[in-house]
């Protein structure tokens, strides 16, 4: 029987009618891929299949002849400046100008949800995807995801926010349980996602692969219906990320509609037997179906109604716009006056960046671009006869190591040269889905690089191309910093345009940059156990450690120069209650065009429970000419002000006096207005960490309940990988043979970039045992599997029993 449409989310009364006529074995179908990128069709009913694809920056659409995960080989596309390029340049109608290019290609290329953008937290800089994310801080990621949320589906193409939830590190992300109070959860890691649900209305949301306090993503009804649903009103279609299903029954039931990709119907009998048993009903796989009816018909509506673009227009304008961002997400981090540089005389360019641009990060955000801008042709371009650029690579490109032969010609480029610009970062390798970094240093060749250029010149600007912060114990040698973060496919034409102030740095830092990783307390608990990850630190994520406990961060959150000045007018705090809004007069008292972003902070004085020095809770990016004033205008509201109370399950506000900061980083706040709040709200004691890491009683205090021990590798079971089965003799012999049959579904070839294939055999090497199952085509059901992992169980007591005697 099919509910109705009254009371079901996202299900149209068109969807209700057409999944009421269907047998059960259709539907089955319709909840599941037909392939890897592809949803099924009930032809006979009106539902055409639609093409899901990977994008967060730029399309990744697999011609015909890619390998199976798409990974190697995909149509030309723009490749924009990666998330954490996008998230610095704070600039939310920008970013929905990206978004409407990602929706205008991904119409064009007749694809129907554009898999992005990714706004999980940057709880720690070493994480594998940040470059990938938006931000350390919540609102931050939020707003900017909305914007770009707004800008795919104005082009009539679905956006697909990912990955919910608490998905902060790449090892073992398949199978990391994580541990993390319910505040914590809250304030940090599903706020962001609230923010875009709320303002932008995605049609698709994307479930994590790990575990949140034992549960998987992707079988929380409390996430995905309760918090989801229920609380944030997100009415479209939950999907798996690729190969995350863990049980399919429990998904459904729990408010999943959509398994990616074909399973090749490896569930269906557990789907079965389970409505069988009444463990599922049929409702709530109508409830699914339901919705993935309804985004089919969404998705043929919207490309009966639009034209596509002409593909060599739109290409030209997007790489235009990729320039353009490029620009405004580049953060000049130090400056003494050597930039921007006098376009002539005689400039080193030095660092294998200059041509072979490390431009976005690898796994499965990689984009085949349409072209390629590179600095060296873009500044030879740019002085023309007026100058001479004189050129070193200093190291490889793909490796970042260098030869004493490569160190001294560099050298030698660089003696005489009116000013250099040494451009280094972390080669593709270092970044990637799938593996996360296991320190913050840049290669060492690169920093030997610096060492010597920056003690023979004392013109040097250090040009860094990285997702993700990187360890500067040399920030204070060369004269200027600035970083391009991952700029895309524009990035080498849009740093010369920096360079040069033909564009300012329009960036400023969303995330901070610690002194050293050690400083960072997520860094006790990040990526050391392969079954549970626990979030100790609580609230204390990026500046909101810096600034309460004062460890100063090399640079801070939001933090970025300009080539031009402003002056602060006084800040003006107008409204009743909670709705506050921020008017802050800002000058150009500088002769170039530039930007600024006024960035507002709270603080809580006096509260009933712990809070971080200041949050961030709003900004405004101001563009302004030479001697032109405007005032940033900063909304506030009750979400401003309130904090998480758990024993309530709601946000509250206590009455008081409150601070709001207006700053130009976290650290540099230039004026601050008090404002006083009436409320009967009352807030429960919530137990916090005396110190930036809690002790073993504190987190237990902040869960409410005992910390968990972490999952054993021995027994075997559908979460155990390939190579966890190494770890008895028996699992030894299956695991090579096990590992060959998802090399085959995902191949490794020698033509792959090494960067592919790096993330490729991280990705098969940590597959879950339940994915053979799913990815056998048929050739390994759940139930042989069962009786597998029997086997391999009882063999490797026996084998430990007899080890013990």
């Amino acid at each position: 029987m099919t509910v109705s449409t009254d009371h079901t989310p996202g299900v149209s009364e068109q969807a209700a009618r057409i999944v009421a006529a269907l047998p059960r074995a259709d539907k089955l179908r319709l909840v599941s891929g037909a392939d890897f990128w592809n949803t099924e069709a009930a032809e006979g009913h009106g539902v055409s299949p639609f093409m899901l694809t990977d994008g967060p920056h730029g399309l990744r659409k697999q011609n015909g002849a890619g390998d199976h995960a798409g990974l190697h080989d995909s149509v030309p596309a723009t490749c924009f400046p990666t998330a954490s390029a996008l998230g610095s340049t704070w600039d939310v109608p920008l970013l929905e100008e990206v978004g409407a290019a990602l929706g205008r290609e991904s119409r064009t290329e007749e694809v129907g949800v554009l898999l992005g953008p990714g706004l999980n937290i940057k709880r720690h800089p070493a994480g594998g995807r940040n470059f990938e994310y938006l931000s350390e801080d919540p609102l931050l990621s939020g707003r900017m995801a909305a914007a770009l949320v707004r800008g795919i589906q104005s082009e009539g193409v679905g956006a697909c926010l990912k990955h919910f939830a608490a998905n902060n590190q790449e090892s073992d992300r398949m199978r990391i349980d994580t541990i993390v109070d319910e505040r914590t959860l809250r304030e940090i890691y599903l706020t962001g996602f609230e923010i875009a649900v709320r303002e932008a209305e995605p049609w698709t949301v994307m479930c994590a692969y790990n575990l949140i306090n034992g549960e998987h993503a992707g079988e929380s009804r409390r996430l995905l219906t309760e918090v989801l649903r229920d609380e944030w009103g997100f009415d479209g279609l939950v999907m798996t990320d690729w190969i995350a299903t863990h049980d399919r029954p429990a998904g459904i039931r729990a408010g999943l509609d959509l398994e990616m990709p074909s399973s090749t119907g490896a569930w269906d009998a557990r789907t079965v037997a389970a409505l069988r048993a009444g463990d599922l009903t049929e409702a709530e796989l109508d409830v699914a179906c339901g919705r993935v009816v309804t985004l089919a018909l969404k998705v043929a509506a919207e490309r009966a109604s639009r034209v596509p673009a002409d593909r060599v227009a739109m290409h030209d304008d997007h790489h235009a716009l990729a320039r353009r961002v490029a620009a405004a997400a580049a953060t000049l981090l130090s400056n003494d006056g050597t930039l921007p540089l006098a376009p002539r005389g005689r400039i080193a360019l030095i660092g294998a960046f200059a041509e072979s641009p490390r431009h976005q990060g690898g796994g499965s955000s990689l984009v085949n671009a349409t072209r390629m801008d590179t600095a060296l042709a873009t500044m030879r371009a740019r002085l023309g006869t007026d100058g001479e650029v004189v050129y070193a690579p200093g190291y490889d490109a793909a490796t970042g190591e260098a030869t004493d032969e490569q160190i001294a010609k560099a050298l030698e480029a660089a003696e005489g040269a009116d000013a250099v610009v040494l451009m280094v970062g972390l080669p593709t390798s270092f970044e990637s889905e799938g593996y996360d970094r296991t320190h913050l240093d840049l290669p060492a060749s690169h920093e030997r690089l610096i060492q010597a250029i920056t003690a023979q010149h004392d013109r040097v600007a250090v040009a860094l191309s990285h997702g993700a912060p990187v360890h500067m114990p040399w920030a204070d040698a060369p004269q200027a910093i600035v970083t391009g973060h991952l700029g895309g496919q524009a990035a080498g034409g849009a740093l010369v345009d920096v360079l040069f102030g033909d564009a300012e740095p329009g960036g400023r830092l969303a995330e901070s940059y610690p002194v050293h990783v050690r400083d960072v307390p997520s860094d006790r608990n990040f990526a050391h156990a392969p079954t549970q990850v626990q979030y100790r630190e609580g609230l204390y994520v990026g500046y909101r450690f810096h600034d309460t406990f004062g460890v100063p961060a090399l640079f801070p959150f939001g933090h970025g120069l300009s080539y031009t000045t402003y002056e602060i007018g006084e800040a003006k705090v107008t409204g009743r209650g909670t709705s506050r809004t921020v008017t802050v007069p800002v000058t150009n008292t500088g002769d170039r065009a530039g930007s600024t972003v006024v960035q507002v902070y709270v603080h809580d004085p006096v509260s009933s429970v712990l809070r971080p020095e200041q949050e961030l809770k709003g900004f405004a990016k101001v563009h302004l000419r030479p001697g032109e004033s405007a005032d940033a205008v900063v909304a506030l509201d009750a979400r401003s002000f309130a904090v998480y109370d758990v024993d309530s399950a709601a946000w509250k506000v206590e009455a008081g006096e409150f601070e709001v900061r207006i700053g130009l980083s976290s650290t540099r706040i230039v004026a601050t207005k008090s404002v006083r709040l009436t409320s009967g709200d009352v807030v429960a004691p919530s137990p916090a960490p005396a110190s930036a890491v809690a002790t073993d009683a504190e987190f237990a205090a902040m869960l409410g309940r005992p910390i968990p021990a972490p999952r054993r590798l021995f027994p075997f079971h559908y979460d155990s990988t390939i190579g966890d089965l190494k770890t008895t003799w028996m699992g030894r012999r299956f695991a090579g043979a096990l590992g060959g049959v998802m090399a085959k579904a995902m191949p490794t070839d020698q033509d792959m970039p090494d960067e592919v294939r790096e993330t490729m055999t991280s990705f098969i090497v940590n597959m879950p045992l339940r994915a053979l199952a799913m990815m056998s085509e048929g050739r390994l059901s759940f139930a042989s599997l069962d009786r597998l992992i029997r086997i391999l169980n009882a063999t490797g007591l026996s084998a430990r029993r007899a080890a013990r005697k």
